[in-house]
């Protein structure tokens, strides 16, 4: 949107704030108004330039996406500066794809990793799914709901890397819903439970939001922890 160094000539300026008037000679007071509004729209498109290069390296990093600063820089250049592009739109559709390829592959390598070494911690039970599960709190025999049941709950839901993409308890207001409306690990795993019992559950993509995910908080093939604290049943 914006070019990397000023180019806004000043009648250029002038058009575009709807300046009509005349052309007149310019006194030492014009030189002066003119200088300050060159310099404003100097800091505005500096002040641009690290907004979108601090948004654009923010959501890279978040999405795990390292990139070469070098080359990026080079190839952002050559646009800015009208050169030819670097790569042409062929090979950019190629290299996307090759990267959402190579992320898929990563993110079940890495996912698959964290099922297998949390199923061998203590007090970590795995049903037939494949769900994982370990109780935080017991409460036995409490009432434990159908699959068509609706559920009051507490809960907090987290990526392997710890980050938390959804919780009731940092809304501070419980939820209610009905177990058929939501993932299948969720529907498995709050049947398992008594009410007043919270559980952790650690819930394979397969049984979460599958393949592609819930952008943009929850990548794909992304398995999810969640700590469950079940309320009511049918409240």
């Amino acid at each position: 949107m914006f070019s990397k160094t000023v180019r806004i000539s000043l009648p250029a300026l002038a058009v575009f704030c709807g300046w009509t008037a005349a052309p007149r000679p310019l006194t030492a007071q014009d030189t002066q108004v003119d200088a300050k509004q060159a310099q404003e729209v100097q800091s505005l498109t500096d002040r641009a330039s690290i907004a979108f290069g601090t948004t654009i390296a923010r959501d890279l990093t978040e999405d795990g996406i390292k990139l070469n600063a070098d080359k990026f820089s080079e190839a952002l250049r050559a646009v800015l500066d009208g050169k030819k592009h670097l790569a042409t739109e062929e090979e950019i559709k190629k290299t996307f794809d090759d990267l959402r390829n190579f992320m898929a592959e990563e993110s079940k390598r890495k996912n698959s990793s964290f099922l297998d070494e949390n199923k061998k911690k203590e007090g970590v039970k795995t049903t037939a799914s494949g769900l994982q599960y370990e109780v935080i709190k017991a409460a036995p025999g409490g009432a434990k709901p159908k699959a068509t049941d609706k559920v009051k709950v507490h809960y907090t839901g987290s990526l392997t890397n710890g980050t938390v993409f959804d919780s009731s308890v940092q809304r501070g207001e419980p939820i209610t819903f009905g177990l058929d409306q939501v993932i299948p690990g969720w529907t498995e795993g709050v049947q398992l439970m008594s009410v007043g019992e919270k559980y952790r559950f650690v819930i394979p993509y397969n049984l979460a939001y599958g393949e592609q995910g819930s952008p943009p908080r929850i990548p794909g093939f992304s398995t999810l922890v969640f700590e469950v604290e079940l309320l009511a049943v049918n409240p």
